[in-house]
């Protein structure tokens, strides 16, 4: 037996056709219109038929979608999967490392099971959560996953709903969480048949329409991101979440969605016992996103944070086209307020934006591990013309360098796939809509997009050709061959030293202080007691210290230290305590 239900308020006639019959539903006063079915268990397929229109349509909260976003729905039992992690307690985002990565290009297979089998790599590493790209239903054989349009139906290209249960099962038996990345502020642009049923969207934003979350009949709407966001929390068992580009939410509620999310969300943590955070992706700047509720803020966890992530690119690369001009323009000095203040723009001129941009931090109430910092993400490669990674710029020794910065910040580190070895294979922007129209927009879509982000006139590889798709998948077999293998060592060694000492997870800002030397192109990083130095620049150095050196923890290449002064080669960094 099955209960149907579709929410379609301003429609005179509804009916559900299962498994080949039509039965006719039955309105109530909210708009929703139901029906029970004795005979439809799982597995069965539904759609509905709206008004007079012949064309089926699938369930908009629909849980399985095995023929694809314009197929019929099949009837999911979420109690049916046998879950093994009945003793995971959860992992906190706070003091945790994050790793991202892409289901179809993690590995050759490109599925839940193929990535199941590298997650032992992931756990030897000391990655503390998993954060895994959209999985929800999409139209075609390939996407990076924000052209979703079945929100609560996991892709078939992956392996379907069981097979992310069995995914994250599997982390979680290795001592992981999972972070999912979901989509609210947008739909794609083929299979996005929800105003077919109601008042779903309220105009569109650059990357299509958008949902109507304070208009008329919201109430409803909202329902249907947040449920969603219960339901991997809750059924899929995850831990956290990522929301996509929340600047792009437009909500003018005295309460905005972002917040009743965090307030429902920190009920379902009580009730399942095990933290679940809330990871905004936000290009505002704006400290009360992950202020406390308590304080004013939407008391979301953390949000990417895309300034350290500028000022660390143009430090180590030089680059300054584009979004990058005023990081590079700001150089180590701009380094050193963004590791210790976290946005570079706090209300100052940005002159991308041709504005002022963001507010500052109050680094007395707000730690740094609601600020998620990183060397590379799917956004910063995937978005660059080639989808070059670092490894296409830098050399090893600076590549080690970025990785020290960014494991030895106050932040919550993350590493995009591949890079703890220096992936080579690059990570470029693919996507196949059987539409053959919009794969010719897509395609011109993408080369002015670059050109708007400083790029000029390059060859854009073709989004729609399988081969963009195919030279995005990981060389697993990089990581046995040098520089690869010693980058991978480093790697563990400073994902361990995190762990072992509390000065490097330590949140507050203010506690945080760094030296820098733009001539000599030398940083020091205050934390504790303890000192990272990492020399920049092509020549060898010698950094004098304020203190006796203790004990070198770690060093990227052979150093000499005496006393208060340490001697660095060319591109290397050395992590040491003072003496007393």
């Amino acid at each position: 037996m099955a209960d149907f239900a579709v929410w379609a308020p301003q429609r005179d006639k509804v009916r559900v056709l299962v498994d080949g019959k039509t039965q006719v539903m039955t309105r109530d006063d909210a708009g929703w219109w139901r029906r029970t079915v004795g005979d439809a268990a799982a597995g069965v397929a539904y759609a509905f038929l709206v008004d007079d229109d012949p064309t089926p349509l699938p369930d908009p909260r629909s849980l399985w979608q095995p023929t694809g976003v314009h197929g019929a729905s099949r009837v999911y039992d979420q109690d049916s999967f046998f879950w093994t992690d009945r003793s995971w307690t959860g992992r906190q985002l706070p003091g945790s490392v994050l790793y991202e990565l892409h289901i179809g290009t993690f590995t050759p297979d490109g599925t839940f099971d193929a990535a199941i089998e590298r997650l032992d790599h992931l756990s030897n590493l000391g990655i503390d959560m998993v954060e895994v790209l959209p999985v929800n239903a999409v139209d075609g054989p390939r996407n990076w996953g924000y052209d979703g349009v079945g929100w609560y139906a996991v892709t078939e290209n992956y392996g379907g709903p069981d097979a992310f249960k069995r995914f994250v099962d599997a982390c979680h038996a290795r001592g992981m969480g999972v972070v999912l990345d979901v989509v609210y502020n947008h739909l794609g642009p083929s299979g996005a048949y929800l105003d077919r049923f109601g008042p779903y969207f309220a105009g569109s934003n650059i990357w299509g329409p958008s949902l109507n979350l304070d208009g008329q009949h919201s109430d409803t709407v909202r329902r249907f991101m947040i449920d969603n966001a219960l339901m991997w929390l809750r059924d899929f068992h995850v831990d956290g979440l990522r929301i996509d580009a929340v600047h792009a939410l437009r909500d003018t509620r005295a309460v905005h969605v972002l917040e009743q999310l965090a307030v429902e969300v920190e009920a379902l943590s009580a009730h399942v016992g095990r933290p679940l955070s809330l990871i905004a992706e936000s290009d505002l700047n704006d400290p009360k996103t992950v202020t406390a509720r308590e304080g004013g803020g939407n008391g979301l966890h953390a949000q990417w944070c895309d300034d350290i992530h500028h000022c660390l690119h143009t430090t180590l690369t030089g680059e300054s086209q584009g979004y990058y001009a005023d990081f590079a323009t700001a150089g180590l000095t701009g380094l050193a307020h963004v590791f210790c203040r976290a946005f570079l723009h706090e209300d100052t001129w940005s002159s991308f934006r041709q504005r002022n941009h963001g507010a500052p931090v109050d680094t007395r109430r707000v730690p740094g591990h609601r600020f998620l910092a990183y060397l590379q993400n799917h956004d910063q490669i995937g978005n660059r013309a080639t989808g070059d990674r670092l490894t296409a710029t830098l050399s090893p020794g600076l590549l080690a360098c970025g990785a020290a910065l960014v494991l030895c910040s106050p932040f919550t580190p993350m590493l995009f796939m591949g890079e703890e070895w220096g992936a080579r294979t690059p990570w470029q922007f693919f996507s196949y809509f059987p539409d053959e129209k919009l794969r010719e927009a897509v395609r011109k879509g993408r080369t002015a997009e670059f050109a708007e982000h400083g790029w000029g006139d390059v060859d854009v590889p073709d989004p729609n050709a399988e081969s963009t798709f195919l030279d995005s998948k990981l060389d697993w077999t990089e990581q046995e061959q040098e520089p690869h293998a010693t980058l991978l060592r480093l790697y563990r060694e400073l994902i361990a030293l995190r762990r072992a000492w509390p000065e490097l997870s330590d949140p507050w800002l203010d506690e945080v202080d760094m030296d820098i030397d733009e001539g000599a192109r030398t940083v020091v990083l205050h934390r504790g007691s303890l000192r990272l130095i990492a020399n920049l620049g092509p020549e060898p150095v010698t950094v004098t210290l304020i203190g006796h050196i203790g004990r070198i923890l770690l060093a990227s290449e052979p150093v000499q230290g005496e006393e208060d002064a340490i001697a660095l080669p060319p591109e290397s960094f050395a992590i040491l305590t003072l003496a007393g």
